[in-house]
């Protein structure tokens, strides 16, 4: 019988050589956590990336178009005006995107309109499409037009940019012809000063046949400093 060791109770079971202790921390503790600075409180700016406002106002544009969606499958052609199922507290956003998403069909339906009666040439559509569009806005006044007529009388913004894009470079080409004119004339202002201070050098630096300052010269020099100061 093998002799029996009196701390054997105390002891782990037998381990073979091939056995690895298992390392089991809290959950979560093997993952990456994403670095936030201390100061910070909330998800930040729409700068930093997409801020707490931003990503509220999208998820309402989202909920707005999945409820667009359900209404156009069950009613083909039908436009959403039921706002019975909009959240009280939300229903203004819900309302103000509806209405500017009307806008843009109106915009967008008038716009392939003009194009399919340019295509095909009609004459007698066109002149009255833009005949009917001339009278009515002689008619209504710019105060009362409708907000969709103001907005098609508004250029495009291919226009505005490359109007935007002209003004700043002929602003940038009058910068620059400023700066190489003031350039020239301090450069100009500059040579004529050493050539002026350089006569000054030679005049001061002559001496007499003793090796000493022409006062006679020096005389002068002041003496015409002191006239041209009086003029």
């Amino acid at each position: 019988m093998a002799p029996v060791d009196p701390n054997a109770n105390n002891k782990g079971r037998a381990r073979g050589a091939g056995f690895k202790k298992s390392r089991k921390g809290p959950p979560g503790a093997g993952k990456k956590r994403k670095w936030v600075p201390e100061n910070k409180a909330f998800d930040g700016s729409l700068q930093e990336g997409q801020g707490f406002a931003f990503k509220r106002k999208q998820k309402v544009r989202h909920e707005y178009n999945k409820i667009l969606r359900g209404q156009r499958k069950g009613r083909r052609g039908v436009a959403p005006t039921q706002t019975g199922g909009y959240p009280e507290h939300l229903k203004h956003l819900y309302l103000a995107e509806e209405e500017k998403l009307q806008h843009e069909e109106q915009a967008n339906r008038l716009r392939r309109l003009r194009g399919r009666t340019a295509e095909r040439g009609d004459g007698p559509v066109g002149s009255d499409v833009t005949g009917t569009e001339t009278n009515a806005d002689e008619a209504t006044p710019k105060e009362d037009r409708p907000p969709l007529i103001k907005k098609k009388m508004k250029t495009s913004s291919y226009t505005r940019t490359k109007q935007e894009y002209s003004r700043r470079q002929e602003e940038r080409e009058r910068k620059r012809e400023a700066y190489l004119k003031d350039k020239t004339e301090r450069e100009e202002a500059l040579r004529k000063y050493k050539e002026k201070k350089l006569a000054t050098y030679q005049v001061l630096k002559k001496k007499t046949k003793k090796g000493q300052p022409n006062l006679n010269l020096q005389m002068e020099l002041l003496l015409q400093k002191i006239q041209a100061a009086r003029k």
